[in-house]
């Protein structure tokens, strides 16, 4: 065991908090790809990987649905980060000095009000971790980054502004992997999520059919997500969430009737469903 637990991004990355919040007895690892971090875990530099796969603003995580099934991890839980954006410069630096801000794309239209409104022109960066790195390394007052406060405390950073994102709702959805399954029961307050990826017969109506097991066992399906596999528009693979545990009888009758209709099924993972998603 290493102790260790994978991300991708620099250290200070949102990915980072995720790690530091879920897991804060392990040291987290960055790699540059989300590739490098599952393989980080199979190769045994690792013990767990975090993985984004959804934002309430910007949508699924592009590749993560791609690379879960083939990865060899199972999904043992689930963590979320309010993606707080805060205005990190030098110390010393003030907010009325600050003419460029360097972020990631995804995060400048984020608080695209508080630049306006301080006359900052935002600049992108590959990574707002990197970008705070950056500014540091810089040290020039008229320029800061738009980043986490644990990427502030890492670079040494002062916050001239926190949290100025424009909505109150941005959330990210990480799933922690693990090379072994934990298919036990774990229920907490609000039960279990079992995830599944499946890809229909070539038959008329086979996915309405393959759903319709779900429906008549009272199993409430919370995602389901299709997405190509191997660049063809012919073959269509689905990624698949559901309340409740295979042992259940109502998710396990599902299963079974959704196997008549599938060429191929996979249990990705069961863990417990965290509270935020509830909120």
């Amino acid at each position: 065991m290493t102790n260790r637990i994978a991300f991708q991004g620099e250290l200070g990355a949102y990915s980072h908090e995720a790690c530091r919040n879920a897991r804060p007895d392990m040291e987290a690892l960055p790699c540059a790809t989300f590739e490098d971090a599952i393989k980080a875990v199979k190769n045994g530099e690792a013990d767990l990987a975090m993985l984004p796969v959804e934002n309430t603003t910007y949508g699924r995580v592009a590749d993560i649905h791609r690379l879960l099934p083939q990865s060899g991890l199972h999904i043992i839980d689930e963590a979320f980060v309010r993606v707080h954006i805060n205005l990190l410069a030098v110390p010393g630096a003030k907010l009325c000095d600050i003419k460029e801000a360097f972020s990631h794309l995804v995060l400048l239209p984020q608080c695209a009000g508080f630049l306006e409104e301080n006359e900052i022109r935002g600049r992108v960066s590959p990574d707002n971790a990197r970008a705070a790195r950056e500014v540091a390394e810089a040290a020039n007052p008229s320029h800061a980054a738009l980043a986490s406060e644990l990427a502030g405390e890492i670079y040494g950073l002062d916050v001239l502004a926190r949290h100025i994102e424009d909505t109150d709702n941005n959330t990210t959805r990480f799933l922690i992997m693990s090379p072994d399954a934990q298919l036990e029961r774990r229920d907490g307050p609000h039960g279990m999520i079992t995830s599944f990826v499946f890809q229909v017969r070539n038959i008329p109506a086979a996915l309405y059919k393959a759903m319709g097991g779900f429906a008549t066992n009272g199993v409430n399906m919370t995602k389901l997500e299709s997405y190509m596999v191997d660049g063809s528009f012919t073959a269509t693979q689905f990624y698949a969430e559901v309340e409740g545990h295979p042992d259940d009888q109502a998710l396990r009758l599902a299963l079974d009737e959704l196997g008549y209709f599938t060429s191929y099924l996979h249990i990705l993972g069961v863990y417990p469903s965290a509270q935020p998603r509830h909120v």
